[in-house]
């Protein structure tokens, strides 16, 4: 086989779907988990990132620069498949990435470089680089239509994979990526119509917050584009996108543990994409602590470490009534015996920004946050709360 050849072939891994009996007896519904935490750099970014890579080389050689600017997991995949394809990569970090991070990148063989203390600061840095190396290529971390294709490709395995048509598939959002391939994958084999639910923590909300101004709070199915002024008590500031004709937040500060969904802002097209889609899409904001239990919870039942990126999407599957609120009036009202017919799909997004030590804390935390019975949350543009379960 030539070498180009072997390029045009994927680099990322099909990943099992499996079934959990936990979650489905907490839920009462089949739920099915998307292991994307097995790729090759341990999260779904390997997907969409590696088929970037490959068409850069393609288009330029093997001289070829990888430069990206990532919080940790997309930087690892582009370290990754850079060490695969052997062309260089060099990673922008945030100043307060873990050394257990970087050491991580570096083992790929990866070049770092951390400057700025959030990512929009990180990517500023990386863009000047960038100029001033004629081999280098900005690789996106998550605001790219070839990443949206590339991480399709998980939607087209769950449908070989699944005994049928899904009622919902369950996933985090930072800045868009992954929910961006999975609403490309669902048109892509005819699934417009299943509801697909963005879970994001309190405090690193953009994509949440993108959709409410868009559409007054949850209110209006007609995208409506407000003004670029709001107050100045706002966690955010709006710059109006023409290209895509909608508003776009930039938060002013992120106040979340969950650093994978730590973007200030959602890509564009992906709010435009979620907008206009057919099945619309259902959004939640959850407590950094309902995570960490949720972490905490799953790693017991499927012997899985998860980062608060990940465990995030799962705290539907361990709480019935938060999950019934999200899905609303229609499937609330089914009976257990109808409810057992259902079939939801979570995606384990994956993720290497864990460890024992972080999960011992977690305990910790949540310990201290018993003294309440309930988890507050904002639920498709209310602010709500569920017992603790």
């Amino acid at each position: 086989m030539s070498n180009k050849a072997a390029q045009s072939e994927n680099l990322w891994t099909e990943t099992p779907l499996v079934y959990s009996s936990h979650i489905s007896d907490i839920i009462g519904c089949s739920a099915y988990l998307k292991l994307e935490n097995l790729q090759p750099s341990q999260s779904f970014k390997y997907r969409g990132i590696s088929k970037f890579a490959q068409q850069c080389k393609d288009k330029h050689g093997p001289s070829v620069h990888l430069m990206i600017a990532s919080g940790g997991n997309a930087g690892l995949a582009a370290a990754v498949v850079a060490r695969v394809l052997g062309v260089k990569c060099t990673v922008f970090l945030p100043i307060n990435v873990s050394i257990d991070t970087q050491q991580a990148l570096r083992k790929q063989g990866a070049e770092i470089v951390t400057t700025g203390e959030f990512y929009s600061q990180t990517l500023a840095a990386l863009r000047e680089a960038v100029k001033k190396d004629t081999n280098a290529v900005l690789v996106p971390a998550y605001d790219s239509p070839v990443l949206w294709d590339g991480h399709s490709s998980m939607v087209t395995e769950m449908q070989r994979q699944l005994p049928r048509q899904p009622d919902a598939i369950f996933c985090s959002v930072g800045g868009g990526g992954l929910i961006g391939g999975i609403m490309q994958g669902c048109k892509n084999v005819g699934w417009d119509g299943v509801p697909v639910v963005a879970l994001e923590t309190i405090g690193s909300n953009c994509f949440y917050n993108a959709i409410a101004i868009n559409t007054r709070n949850f209110t209006s199915k007609v995208p409506i584009v407000p003004s670029a002024e709001v107050e100045d008590s706002a966690p955010y500031t709006v710059e109006i996108v023409e290209e895509h004709n909608i508003a776009i937040p930039h938060m002013k500060s992120l106040k979340s543990r969950a650093a994978s969904l730590g973007a200030s802002s959602p890509a564009p097209g992906v709010v435009r994409m979620a907008l206009d889609r057919a099945g619309g899409i259902k959004c939640a904001c959850v407590p950094d602590e309902m995570a960490m239990r949720t972490a905490r919870l799953f790693g017991d039942d499927h012997k899985i470490l998860t980062e608060l990126a990940c465990s995030t999407t799962l705290t539907p599957g361990y709480n019935r009534e938060f999950l019934l609120r999200i899905l609303g009036p229609t499937f609330s009202a089914l009976s257990l015996e109808e409810r057992k017919e259902k079939c939801l799909v979570f995606v384990v997004c994956g993720g290497v920004k864990i460890s024992f030590e972080e999960m011992r804390e977690f305990e910790e935390i949540v310990a201290a946050a018993q003294v309440q019975s309930y988890w507050r949350m904002h639920i498709n543009g209310e602010e709500t709360q569920v017992s603790k379960q």
